[in-house]
């Protein structure tokens, strides 16, 4: 008998490895009768997005959620206080993007007031990114502040350095995506 919220996986009694082997099997035997229609459209989903299906699989299977928005580096736009406004061909790409919003975060000395200003046809808001060697409350804060009222497992990190990845710790989005393969 389950308690309430027990959806009928395995056993809570085993250990942590044995959990993992069942529900990744269970998962393995879930996948083949996925039926073509709903394949179609999460390829489609994946185009709109302006991501690869492998990725956009990912996270729908980890997390169960559709993207509802981006966080992008201002580095991995290619954006600096010299040249605020991004080249052409990735404010094209995020142009595109259907279904999802884009929010920028303004890597120092770049003010994210000036980086929405130069993008405010593409971008729907700008936040400061954390300080390089802002504490992990205060990056997450940071990251929390930017997304919003977004849950934090439907938002996709877009960055441009390592330092960057480490952010998915605290803030705790869906993914983390270098700036160079979003942009193929």
């Amino acid at each position: 008998m389950g308690y309430l919220g027990y959806n009928g996986g395995p056993s809570r009694q085993g250990g942590v490895s044995w959990r993992r082997h069942c529900w990744t099997a269970a998962r393995e035997r879930l996948l083949p009768t996925l039926p073509v229609e709903v394949v179609r459209l999460r390829v489609r989903r994946a185009r709109e997005l302006g991501l690869d299906c492998k990725t956009y699989a990912s996270v729908r299977a980890s997390t169960g959620h559709d993207v509802v928005a981006f966080l992008l580096s201002s580095n991995g736009l290619r954006v600096v206080v010299t040249r605020p406004a991004m080249p052409v061909d990735r404010a094209e790409r995020l142009a595109a993007v259907a279904g999802a919003g884009r929010i920028a975060l303004a890597v120092r000395p770049l003010e994210a007031s000036a980086a929405l200003a130069a993008n405010a046809g593409v971008l729907e808001a700008a936040h400061q990114a954390p300080f390089a060697l802002a504490r992990f409350g205060e990056v997450r804060d940071a990251l929390r502040a930017a997304m919003g009222r977004a849950p934090s497992d439907q938002v996709i990190l877009v960055g441009d350095m390592a330092l960057q990845r480490e952010w998915c710790a605290a803030g705790r989005p869906a993914g983390y995506v270098s700036a160079g393969r979003y942009s193929g």
